[in-house]
């Protein structure tokens, strides 16, 4: 009788086993479906993780940028390389969303965009036209993520010699991706970043429309509602109007509160706020950008003045990090004299400023209105943002070592000693061992 029984046990257990084991199987080989799913339907709580994560890389007070600068790069790199595989996701997720007429139709997925940006109009049609675009700016985003820990791995294994050489290497590829992406544009100036930000394509959750919500209640107003004297005035009955003004109380009411009515008890909607009805229409207004046939928010570059503008533009860093790395192997790659050699960085910054100059004479040139009036919206906010992007040389070469460094320093020996300033100093100070000893850490391209 025993027998039978732990048989029966045996292949109970066993069978549990392979239902488990299946199971298990099944969760493993479907695992990215089911984290793709996740991801789609929370993306903002995905955003949110991921800022998160990288706020806690770059504020860890004196242990980023000394012995841990490795593994907390690292760390750094990984979330920024999720984040490009999210924004894949979701901009499948998009994609299958816009071109289905059944979901674009369904409330619950509905995203709430009322009009995209110029810069998400521009690089959304040459990613569509051109598989080769998205790609190449994929890569150019992964070697600008990963440049700093690439950097890092190779001082830590060969020194500066070798980290030149990895610096050098990075730049040149970068320039030769920036240049594929020129041609496909048919030379028109470059964007950034050349594939569209994740706020432009990620679904969110439909908010409801301030009108829409007045009108809600408006029409709730409208609805029949029994009437029942003693709900509304109470067991005295109706009260009787006073019999002179002298009797009246002044009554002082907020519009952004509802106003109750004093005979029958019903109370008023609140007014909407001029706010958000000005901030509404702002939203849906059509700008002349916005009827423009896409090619033409960046015009093409024509002239060999203008081509070569942007050429040198892009080579620019490339020059810059031979010139350094010349500089750093006459001197032996020891100690800081080759850093505070005025010319490289001399050199590096008149080219972008002849650049930049070239730039503005060829759409003079070119363009009516010039590089003020005639402009479209994603120009000058591409031109601003490299004019922007030239107070990035006080924290480079010569000027650092020279200038940017000691006036650092300084701040940071007075914030020594005090409470909760003295946080923020020692993190100043974690960020000036980064800016004095690797390259890519200011790099703006």
């Amino acid at each position: 009788m025993a027998a039978p029984a732990i048989r029966r046990n045996v292949q109970a257990t066993i069978r549990s086993f392979t239902a488990a084991s299946s199971q298990l199987s099944y969760q493993v080989t479907h695992l990215p479906q089911i984290y793709a799913e996740y991801v789609a339907s929370n993306s903002q709580s995905v955003s949110q993780v991921e800022s998160t994560l990288r706020s806690l890389t770059y504020l860890l007070p004196g242990a980023r940028f000394h012995d841990s600068e490795l593994a907390s790069e690292s760390v750094h790199t990984f979330v920024q390389l999720l984040s490009i595989y999210h924004d894949y996701l979701l901009k499948k997720r998009a994609n299958l969303l816009s071109s289905s007429p059944t979901l674009s139709k369904e409330p619950s997925l509905k995203a709430t965009q009322p009009k995209p940006s110029p810069h998400a109009r521009y690089t959304t049609f040459w990613a569509d036209k051109s598989s080769l675009y998205t790609k190449i700016a994929t890569i150019m985003k992964v070697a600008q993520y990963t440049e700093l820990l690439w950097e890092m791995i190779a001082r830590r294994r060969g020194g500066e010699r070798s980290r030149w050489r990895v610096v050098v290497f990075l730049e040149s590829f970068k320039a030769i991706c920036r240049l594929i992406l020129l041609r496909l544009t048919n030379s028109r100036p470059l964007v950034t970043p050349p594939l569209p930000l994740r706020e432009d394509f990620a679904p969110v959750v439909e908010q409801e429309d301030p009108i829409d919500e007045f009108l809600e209640e408006d029409m709730k107003i409208l609805e029949p509602i029994p009437f029942e004297p003693r709900d509304a005035f109470g067991d005295s009955g109706v009260p009787t109007p006073p019999l002179s003004d002298s009797e009246k109380t002044p009554i002082h009411h907020s519009p952004a509160e509802p106003f109750p009515m004093p005979r029958t008890g019903f109370t008023l909607p609140t007014m909407p706020s001029p706010n958000a009805i000005s901030s509404y229409l702002l939203e849906h207004v059509i700008t002349p950008d916005d009827v423009k046939p896409v090619q033409q928010l960046m015009h093409r570059l024509t002239s060999y003045r203008g081509q070569a503008a942007e050429v040198l533009y892009i080579l620019r860093p490339v020059i810059y990090a031979l010139l350094m790395q010349r500089a750093a192997r006459r001197y032996g790659y020891e100690g800081t004299k080759w850093k505070k050699l005025w010319g490289p960085w001399l050199a590096s910054l008149t080219i972008e400023y002849f650049a930049r100059q070239l730039a503005k004479e060829d759409l003079i040139a070119r363009v009516p209105g010039g590089a003020r009036g005639g402009l479209s919206v994603l120009e000058r906010e591409e031109f601003t943002k490299r004019g922007w992007n030239m107070a990035w040389w006080g924290m480079r070469g010569a000027f650092y070592e020279n200038v940017t460094k000691g006036a650092i320093m300084k701040v940071v020996n007075r914030l020594r000693g005090k409470p909760v300033l003295d946080l923020v100093g020692g993190i100043v100070e974690d960020y000036e061992y980064l800016w004095a000893n690797y390259w890519f850490s200011t790099a703006t391209m």
